[in-house]
C-alpha cells in the first residue's frame, strides 16, 4: 500500500497537466521522473482521475519502454548492447557491473536500492562505443576498469 504522499503528488501532476485523457503520458512521465518507476496502484488512481480506463493506461505504460512498474535504484545504469558497442566488447562492461554490484540477468537492482543495471538496444552514441549511461549522463569508451572507477565514485558520493 502506497503512502498518501504518492497520491497527493499525483494530484499535483494532474493539476499541472489537466484532467484530460491526453494528459496521461505527461503525468506518467512526471511520476516516473519522481519515483524512477510507476507504482501500479498509482497508475490506476491517475487513470480514474482523468477518465481513462485502467486497461488503456496499462496499455500505454507497457507500450513505451521508458515506463517501468519495477522500482529502480537511485542510479539507473544503462549499458548499450547495440552492434557498435557489442563489437567493441560492451559485454565486458555489463559483466563488470554485474560483478561489482552483485547483480545478474535475473536481478537488476541492488538490495540497497542504490543501483539498477539495464541493457538497451541503442543509446545513439555509436561513435563513442562502448557506452553506458548513469541517470542519462553518457560515459563513453568504457572499459571494465572505468566501470569500477565509476561505481567507486558513486558509492563514495553516497558516503
Amino acid at each position: 500500500m502506497l503512502d498518501r504522499s504518492y497520491f497527493d503528488k499525483a494530484d499535483e501532476f494532474i493539476a499541472d497537466h489537466g484532467k484530460d485523457k491526453k494528459s496521461l503520458i505527461p503525468i506518467m512521465q512526471d511520476i516516473q521522473a519522481q519515483y524512477r518507476y510507476i507504482p501500479p496502484e498509482l497508475l490506476s488512481y491517475v487513470a480514474k482521475k482523468i477518465g481513462v480506463t485502467e486497461a488503456k493506461a496499462y496499455s500505454v505504460a507497457t507500450f513505451y519502454e521508458n515506463f517501468s512498474f519495477d522500482q529502480k535504484g537511485k542510479y539507473v545504469i544503462k549499458v548499450c548492447d547495440g552492434t557498435a558497442c557489442h563489437v567493441r566488447k560492451g559485454t565486458l562492461i555489463l559483466e563488470r557491473l554485474y560483478k561489482e554490484l552483485g547483480l545478474s540477468d535475473g536481478k537488476k537492482t541492488t538490495d540497497d536500492m542504490l543501483f539498477t543495471v539495464e541493457t538497451v538496444s541503442c543509446l545513439g552514441a555509436c561513435g563513442l562505443a562502448p557506452v553506458m549511461t548513469v541517470n542519462d549522463v553518457v560515459h563513453p569508451s568504457m572499459t571494465p576498469e572505468k566501470v569500477s572507477e565509476t561505481i567507486k565514485k558513486l558509492k563514495e558520493d553516497e558516503a
